[in-house]
């Protein structure tokens, strides 16, 4: 124990920037599939041509089966070594599930309530923001909240490219033969998914009771 104890004095500083590259990743990572899968649901549950929705699920789902591994090769000549392709990476990851509950979302709504809001004179933007938005919310945060565990587990192989991060500790760990070091870095991805994951599980169910009410009260 005292061994233990003795590391974790030492080596603190390292698994707090070890902590914290991995936060940067995940963060980076997932703000990105936001900022690209929410608005591209969107424009999809209003596309007219179906077939186009079918290629852009298509395309993202064959993302999701392509090996972490083989991706981060394929990013490496590319892009070269560190966080950068890591970033991309796991960006392209987390297109799916946040496009799949973006669009569930918003056809979830109900086409009443919809029709209510075309008959007060609502346009099409003000009937996203101010309806289906906030009516959605739950879902798409369901959707976020997986892609981020997701994430956070998949940044470990960014170390392999030179990225960092928890995984940084378990690779350095493996190679010098440090038992010390690969608890540290496998125990921080858990614990750090697990707050996460309780964290989003929270806001989620929060958005749930306020727009769950909302959505009653619309309809």
């Amino acid at each position: 124990m005292n061994e233990w104890w003795a590391f974790f004095q030492e080596r603190g500083a390292d698994i707090v920037t070890a902590l914290r590259e991995h936060l940067t990743i995940t963060a980076a990572s997932v703000l990105l599939g936001c900022l690209v899968a929410i608005p591209l649901g969107i424009l999809l549950v209003y596309n007219r041509v179906k077939w186009v929705n079918s290629i852009v699920f298509f395309g993202a789902n064959l993302l999701q089966t392509i090996p972490s591994l083989a991706l981060l090769a394929i990013l490496i000549p590319l892009m070269g070594i560190g966080m950068k392709p890591a970033i991309i990476a796991l960006f392209l990851y987390s297109i799916m599930p946040i496009l799949r509950n973006t669009y569930d979302g918003f056809e979830s709504v109900d086409r009443g309530v919809l029709e209510s809001a075309r008959g007060m004179g609502y346009d099409t933007m003000q009937r996203i923001l101010r309806i289906q938005l906030p009516l959605a919310l739950p879902y798409i945060m369901s959707g976020i909240r997986i892609t981020t565990v997701y994430i956070i587990s998949w940044a470990t192989l960014a170390a392999l490219i030179g990225a960092g991060g928890l995984g940084q500790l378990i690779v350095s760990g493996l190679g010098v033969n440090k038992p010390e070091l690969i608890v540290a870095g496998a125990v921080g991805a858990i614990v750090l998914a697990f707050v996460i994951d309780a964290l989003l599980g929270w806001l989620e169910r929060a958005l749930t009771r306020r727009f769950g009410r909302t959505s009653s009260m619309a309809a």
